[in-house]
């Protein structure tokens, strides 16, 4: 483990470059993959690219929040109180890295922006409590907890083909969840991954070569206060307006107010938009006043700036990907050696692949679900269990892929090589429980 661990550590220190960097090598990859196997040329591949650029703006504006709202609820008394109060329950590095996968996991099964969010949150406070535990592999086990997000209530493959109008439905109709997140297959994954997982990402702990400088720098920052207001007199009815109570309640109240309707006429139905959005008004009723609110918004937009320059890379490699017709090439070539028995698994497998260019669980599905599911019904396979090989592929390889990545090296402030080598061996070792769960049960 140790060896292994240490080599993975070592080739991604060495050689992985910066996320941004990573989504430009795609780019260039991509369109020469375009032009060998698509017949493409490279006005049509630039065509591609730059019609599918923007096609992400509503997904990154949606991902920068996840980051800001996090951050500012995050900052404010109470929440780091909770937090700070649950992370004394670890004691060693060892129970440092088990309570924070833990965690992750389980916050990420019932929602994706919220486990994201929540898994780095909570690693940063547990280094408080623990400073000896690895920083980077803290926060590879917060990330590590985004495996579970597509078996999970969040899981945007499952939720669509339950939904009525899906654009699916007039192949397999509608297949409830009983069918996919609580089938013996996605229960027997989740739960080995919720026991397992804590236990395999403490054992990493031993191919750890700690830089103690680095970590001693880091512990400082987390804790350092990200802000402390400073209560002047207002003087102008400008400053008392900023600085009023009132008006941060009032604007609270109205705000969970929706929340209460929403959850009533929805029910537990938590997607980004809602979580984002309450994240956002708890922040703005637990600052008290709006100046509070404000200066602490400005200093959590700082953390978003990669997201928002580098989503829009990755909206071009996907237009390059559907529009060439790449993603369909692959595809295809994984159901012409499937079986009966085996497309679940090799869609699995191909969906794993595709995610590394189309990291997003609905676009991928909306690309990737008309052929699988036709090549299902052809060769008699299961329907609801393909789809969920689809999903469990998305959710397998966003573990190297620096995409989903982000929002959580924003809270911790790191680089995506700081714990890319430890998401490399947990790529390794879920590949086993994800593939027993399609192919025997």
């Amino acid at each position: 483990m140790k060896t292994v661990t240490s080599f993975f550590d070592r080739m991604v220190q060495r050689y992985l470059p910066d996320a941004f960097l990573f989504a430009i090598i795609l780019t260039i990859a991509v369109f020469f993959i375009g032009l060998l196997f698509t017949g493409n040329g490279p006005i049509e591949m630039v065509q591609f690219w730059g019609n599918g650029f923007w096609g992400l703006l509503e997904f990154a504006m949606q991902m920068s929040l996840v980051v800001i709202t996090g951050y500012i609820l995050a900052s404010t008394n109470v929440v780091k109180k909770y937090l700070s109060k649950l992370s004394k329950i670890a004691k060693t590095p060892a129970q440092a890295i088990i309570l924070v996968t833990f965690v992750a996991l389980i916050a990420c099964f019932i929602n994706y922006g919220f486990g994201l969010v929540v898994g780095a949150l909570f690693a940063t406070h547990v280094t408080r409590q623990v400073p000896t535990a690895d920083y980077r592999l803290l926060i590879a086990s917060a990330y590590s907890g985004f495996l579970i997000w597509h078996g999970g209530f969040s899981g945007s493959v499952p939720l669509t083909i339950a939904t009525s109008g899906h654009f699916l439905e007039g192949q397999v109709g509608i297949i409830p969840i009983t069918e996919t997140l609580f089938s013996p297959y996605n229960l027997f994954i989740v739960i080995t991954l919720l026991v397992a997982l804590p236990l395999f990402n403490r054992y990493l702990l031993s191919g750890v070569s700690a830089n103690k400088t680095y970590f001693a720098e880091k512990v400082q920052q987390i804790e350092e206060e990200p802000y402390t207001h400073t209560n002047i007199q207002p003087t102008t009815p400008a400053e008392k307006l900023e600085n009023s109570s009132i008006v941060s309640m009032i604007i609270g109240f109205l705000g969970l107010s929706f929340i209460v309707y929403y959850f009533v006429t929805n029910g537990f139905n938590l997607n980004i938009n809602i979580v984002n959005f309450i994240f956002l008004f708890l922040g703005i009723i637990l600052h008290k006043t709006p100046r509070q609110f404000l200066d602490n918004v400005s200093q959590g937009v700082k953390n978003a700036g990669a997201i928002i320059i580098q989503f829009p890379f990755y909206a071009g490699i996907m237009g390059m990907m559907v529009d060439s017709g790449i993603s369909e090439v692959l595809s295809m070539w994984f159901v012409n050696i499937s079986t009966e028995y085996t497309l679940p698994f090799l869609s699995f497998i191909s969906a794993g692949i595709v995610n590394f260019f189309i990291p997003s669980g609905g676009g991928q599905w909306a690309i990737q679900g008309p052929i699988m599911i036709e090549a299902a019904l052809e060769i008699g396979a299961d329907t609801s269990k393909t789809a969920m090989g689809i999903a469990w592929g998305d959710a397998w390889t966003n573990m190297i892929q620096p995409f989903w990545a982000l929002p959580a090296l924003a809270i911790a402030g790191l680089k995506v090589r700081d714990i890319m080598g430890f998401c490399v061996m947990i790529l390794i070792f879920s590949f086993i429980p994800i593939s027993i769960g399609l192919l025997f049960f």
